[in-house]
């Protein structure tokens, strides 16, 4: 079975102890592709890193809004040399959140337009994060054009009503293990909703991680849990029960709406990208 992750962190350090293998254990696994998403200027090169090592990773270069208050003037132009460098690279991680504590939503907003607007320019699709901001959201999406490739509104944790209204602007909706958990029954029970052909699947590593008892590859750093990347499979499976379908045809389905999204790699990374990790 071929899979594929819409959304995850692969270059956070949590990971470094299982680094080495990492790529076997993945592709092990099933997994095709994995979108590597950065948060901020300091970890763009050791995603870009990544992409190099691995023909598996596909980077992805944003400003994550818990981030935007230790932004540097040159910011904004320092991500789009990234993204013109990685032709196949989307925009993301970027959002708004008023989840985090004493959030700045004006710097958020500010942030969030020209990120919003460099993948409209670019022709690229974008990764959103979103929490208890969802409005917000709607409004900034409103007040300018959605990126015209579509858009990921990872680990959606909105309500069903509001799904017509993002997939007509062009959203994608990815389920992450956490979803498994008891507490997350009700909004597992949301992505029934979902169009069928608007259905991915990320883990978010090394965040997200599923209850115990649907865990197979348990990990912790620091003594405090953590998602390992292989349980990509518990996210289709959780899918799967949820739209009444077979994990085969879930992952097919999944397969279609992925490359629908994101493409097929076409350019390789550049080597003067490249830098090593750690």
């Amino acid at each position: 079975m071929r899979l594929f992750d819409a959304h995850n962190h692969l270059q956070d350090h949590r990971l470094d102890g299982i680094r080495p293998s990492l790529e076997t254990s993945l592709l092990s696994a099933g997994l095709v592709e994995a979108v590597v998403h950065g948060s901020a200027p300091d970890d763009w090169p050791e995603v870009a890193a990544l992409a190099r090592a691995h023909p598996w990773v596909r980077p992805a270069f944003g400003l994550h809004p818990w981030y935007v208050r230790e932004r540097g003037p040159c910011w904004l132009e320092e991500l789009r040399a990234w993204l013109l460098a990685f032709p196949d690279a989307p925009v993301g991680e970027i959002g708004l959140d008023r989840w985090i504590e004493n959030p700045d939503l004006e710097a958020q907003i500010v942030c969030f337009r020209a990120q919003v607007g460099l993948a409209q320019e670019l022709d690229r699709p974008a990764t959103l994060h979103c929490l208890r901001a969802w409005g917000l959201l709607v409004e900034q999406l409103r007040a300018q054009r959605p990126p015209t490739r579509g858009f990921l509104l990872h680990s959606y944790g909105g309500p069903a009503e509001m799904i017509p209204l993002f997939v007509k602007m062009g959203a994608y909706f990815s389920l992450s293990p956490y979803f498994g958990h008891a507490r997350k029954a009700q909004q597992r029970a949301v992505f029934a909703a979902v169009p069928l052909d608007r259905l991915l699947a990320e883990t978010d590593a090394p965040d997200m991680w599923p209850p115990d008892e649907q865990n197979p590859h348990p990990l912790s750093c620091d003594g405090q849990p953590i998602n390992h990347p292989a349980n990509l499979r518990v996210s289709y499976e959780l899918l799967a029960r949820v739209r009444g379908m077979s994990v085969e045809d879930l992952a097919a389905q999944v397969e279609e709406n992925y490359r629908r999204l994101f493409g097929s790699p076409s350019v390789p990374p550049p080597p003067e990208f490249s830098q090593p990790i750690g």
